[in-house]
């Protein structure tokens, strides 16, 4: 137990609430919206949003939230939410079941908790800060695995990726030819709680929004893994470049980065 304890449980209460709405609803006919050319939005978006606010403010009405669908009012709280309440939508809109709901927590502007729930196959990655990261109450660590070459690593691409060079193409080609594979499964909260399990090595991306990514980043940290930007500087949540890793590759994952940007990989 630490000082945490109390907020994480909350949140794991709200992640499930929206985790089995979201299992309920998949079989069901569901209204898109679009954000944007590729961006999509449903209704279970919007109720899980909601089921999620609704259960941390019922318990901590002083909290500031931020989550994808809406904007809240800001209270100055030390306290912040960060909430996606669908990580995954168009793979939740395709039928294809891999999606969560991610719900992070800071504390003056430090990650301080995180959940992510994949209520698919009932999965539920927890961390707190100081406190370990955990997979349904089993302590994790991220991998062993070196060099580069011996890896998995896991990626997404942009929703703009047919009209900005900003796409992550050309990194995509460089790390296929010189990691053991790639995985690009759609959820990028889901792919950094795969780092933290060790199940992926290392992930990268970029463009993501803080809601991808607070639960994730924390859990990687709580277990013994590396985050920064893309060249290794210290990682933000609202900086739109990550890469993240099991610590041992994450010189490397960086240099390829750093060639790619320079033109000396094409």
């Amino acid at each position: 137990m630490n000082n945490y304890t109390s907020y994480l449980q909350e949140a794991i209460t709200a992640a499930r609430i929206a985790g089995h709405y979201q299992k309920y609803r998949s079989a069901s006919v569901l209204n898109v919206e679009m954000k944007g050319d590729k961006d999509l939005v449903t209704e279970v978006d919007k109720e899980s949003e909601r089921l999620i606010v609704e259960h941390l403010l019922t318990c901590f009405p002083d909290h500031d939230i931020v989550a994808e669908e809406c904007v809240y009012p800001q209270k100055n709280s030390p306290f912040r939410w960060i909430i996606d309440p669908v990580d995954g939508t168009t793979n939740y809109a395709h039928g294809f079941p891999w999606f969560c709901a991610s719900i992070g927590l800071e504390q003056n502007g430090e990650l301080v908790a995180g959940v992510i729930y994949n209520p698919v196959y009932d999965e539920l990655f927890t961390a707190t800060k100081g406190g370990g990261a955990f997979l349904n109450g089993v302590r994790l660590s991220v991998s062993a695995r070196t060099p580069l070459k011996n890896t998995l690593l896991g990626t997404g691409f942009p929703y703009d990726c047919a009209t900005d060079p900003a796409n992550n193409f050309t990194n995509f080609i460089a790390f296929q030819k010189s990691a053991r594979g790639i995985r690009r499964a759609g959820a990028a909260a889901l792919d950094l709680a795969y780092v933290a399990a060790g199940r992926l090595d290392g992930f990268w991306e970029l463009k993501l929004k803080p809601w991808d990514v607070a639960a994730g980043v924390l859990m990687i940290r709580e277990a013994g893994g590396v985050v920064t930007t893309f060249d290794g500087s210290p990682y933000s949540i609202f900086t739109d470049r990550i890469v993240a890793s099991n610590g041992l590759i994450h010189g490397e994952m960086v240099t390829m980065l750093e060639s790619v940007a320079s033109g000396s990989i094409e």
